[in-house]
């Protein structure tokens, strides 16, 4: 974005030399990534994000330094009005204007000037686009683009004797029409595009750019001047279909001011006929059938400095923000909240929550204020006393052999009845209650319920493997399983659980293959190194009946204080043959909650011997 240096002087009468001028516009979010010389002039490169279209015109910008300068920057009213000698007739005596699609353009203005003379610009006129890296083409085109960088606005004129019957009509292009726009080129419209048309057909494409048939030319007499606000998705998307853009649909993709197009339109007119001479319509036709609403957003003062640390004063923030353009809504001030509450500029489309006005007020005290410190918080970082064992129990798993997997929390209802459950829902299931937790609206097709278990997952990820051709499989995974509440509309209770699965060879230290195959001891051991790591009694192991594991090569699990908390076994030979695994597969599976409940045995240590053997 081009900005210059002199015009921003006229807008507002800043002191700040150019480079001081450049460091301060990129220290409140405006980057200055370079300045080159135009002429007389000094032009700024400004790279501005795409949430500040509000700053892709002068009037913009110089609002911005008149806020550096600590001042407020004010709009010559005066360069809106046409002399009187200038005006006569109603707009509507010479155009008609119809929207059809005011989903894509909810506002579309239109004023006429009569009796201009078309001719060259004005050398300053010309000087001033040049410098800006727009060519000019004749004075009443250079207007419009002159005032689309001074205030944003994108305008379009229209030799008004070529539109058939005086019409203009906003609406979606038709199945096989075409339009030659101003770069001479035959473009074939998509039924998605927003056109300009008359009586006959497309006339312009709206927001990217004019057609041919139209255009001002030499013996133009008769201008109807468009100033529009235009949805910027569509924009977006006929500009990318076309491979067309221009610097009007730059701005209308980034949103233009919706309120400011008569704003606009008044300017480019009364410059039109001082330059080009003419007589302009009193007033002009205004369509606006979807006007938006208005914006209110309240700020806390305390926010400031809790998400920025910037200790800022009430008057300061009052000032910047009104200085900006946000209006301070008087009579909330005294709501007993605390709060003040700002109508936002309808030229500020990227403001809409509490945190952008925070946002304002940051940039402009300054980011290089900005210290290193950590957001105020409750147990943050807080290690908690269960951490440090489950770290020892994945370090021990892993030192095993397993690796840790990472299953959806989400199961579908085909795992309903496969698996005796951990005690926790067995004994909701014996007393008759429904265990389980079932999704109104799921994120993956089909997985309804949120799983009850861990094997659900671990036995998909032991079938993946074996799929892949991966015959020794130790996988353990630590994660929450949820149970129904009783009360109704409360939400689940969520209790931790471990577990293992295991098949194929079992590969020892020191050699390159498996020496033997894995059994029932070996994830018995694993599971009772896991818990001595701990540092947590040992458990108990005695034969069970369980629905998902072979009888007789099944055991299960109780605690010191005797509580039943899992199981371990084979897996059975019907879940074996639905995996359509073919090797053993043991499995065992904790109620973790309850495991971390148990108190640990305390470290005791015992010096090194005074004479080592």
């Amino acid at each position: 974005m081009n900005i210059s240096y002199n015009w921003l002087r006229e807008l507002y009468p800043t002191e700040m030399e150019p480079k001081v001028l450049a460091e301060r516009l990129t220290g409140v979010g405006l980057a200055v990534e370079g300045i080159h010389a135009a002429g007389d002039d000094l032009v700024f490169d400004i790279d501005l994000t795409s949430n500040r279209p509000d700053c892709l015109s002068h009037i913009g910008v110089a609002r911005e330094v008149a806020v550096i300068n600590g001042g407020a920057f004010e709009l010559n009213a005066a360069n809106l009005t046409v002399p009187a000698a200038h005006v006569s007739g109603k707009a509507s005596e010479f155009a008609s204007v119809t929207i059809e699609d005011p989903d894509l353009c909810p506002r579309y203005t239109a004023r006429i000037v009569r009796g201009v003379k078309i001719g060259p610009s004005p050398q300053w006129l010309v000087d001033r686009l040049v410098a800006l890296g727009q060519r000019s083409v004749n004075n009443v085109a250079d207007i419009t683009n002159y005032v689309m960088w001074e205030m944003g606005q994108p305008l379009h004129a229209f030799d008004l004797d070529t539109l058939t019957e005086g019409k203009i009509v906003v609406r979606r292009a038709r199945a096989g029409e075409k339009l030659t726009t101003l770069d001479r080129v035959e473009r074939e419209l998509d039924p998605e595009m927003l056109m300009i048309c008359d009586a006959s057909g497309p006339i312009a494409v709206g927001g990217v750019m004019g057609g041919a048939p139209t255009e001002i030319g030499d013996t133009t007499t008769n201008v109807l001047i468009e100033s529009a606000y235009f949805v910027p998705a569509s924009v977006r998307r006929t500009s990318k279909l076309l491979g067309l853009s221009t610097e009007a649909s730059y701005r209308f993709e980034r949103g233009v001011d919706w309120a400011g197009a008569r704003r606009a339109q008044d300017r480019c007119v009364a410059l039109i006929c001082e330059l080009a001479g003419g007589q302009a319509t009193e007033d002009a036709i205004d369509v606006s059938p979807k006007e938006p609403g208005t914006v209110n957003v309240s700020l806390r003062p305390e926010r400031v400095q809790s998400l920025t640390g910037l200790v800022v004063d009430e008057d300061e923030m009052r000032r910047i923000l009104t200085s900006l353009g946000f209006g301070l809504q008087l009579d909330l001030i005294n709501d007993g909240t605390g709060r003040m509450t700002f109508l936002v500029p309808t030229w500020r489309v990227d403001v809409n929550i509490e945190e952008d006005l925070v946002e304002e007020v940051a940039r402009h005290v300054g980011y290089d204020k900005l210290r290193d410190e950590l957001p105020p918080a409750s147990h943050a970082g807080e290690l908690q006393p269960a951490e440090t064992q489950k770290r020892a129990l994945r370090g021990t798993l892993s030192t095993l052999g397993f690796d840790e997997a990472i299953s959806y929390s989400f199961i579908n209802t085909t795992h309903d009845g496969r698996f005796d459950l951990i005690p926790e829902y067995q004994r909701r299931v014996s007393a008759g209650t429904d265990a389980f937790v079932s999704l109104r609206d799921s994120i993956i097709e089909g997985a309804t319920r949120m799983r009850p278990t861990l094997l659900a997952g671990l036995l998909d990820a032991l079938r993946h493997n074996l799929n892949h051709g991966t015959r020794e499989v130790r996988l353990f995974e630590l994660g929450r399983i949820f149970v129904a509440n009783e009360a109704a509309g409360d939400l689940p209770i969520e209790r931790e659980a471990l577990a293992l699965i295991g098949t194929g060879g079992w590969t020892e230290a020191g050699r390159a293959g498996a020496s033997r195959e894995l059994d029932f001891f070996d994830l018995k051991g694993a599971l009772e190194s896991a818990v001595d790591a701990m540092r947590l009694p040992p458990l108990s192991f005695a034969d069970a009946e369980v629905r998902h594991l072979r009888l007789g090569q099944t055991a299960g699990i109780t605690d010191v204080n005797g509580r039943s908390i899992g199981s371990i076994g084979r897996l059975s030979e019907a879940l074996s043959q639905e995996y359509k695994f073919r090797q053993p597969v043991f499995i065992a599976e904790l109620d973790l909650t309850d495991v971390l409940e148990i108190e640990t045995i305390p470290a005791r240590y015992s010096p090194l011997a005074r004479y080592p053997s």
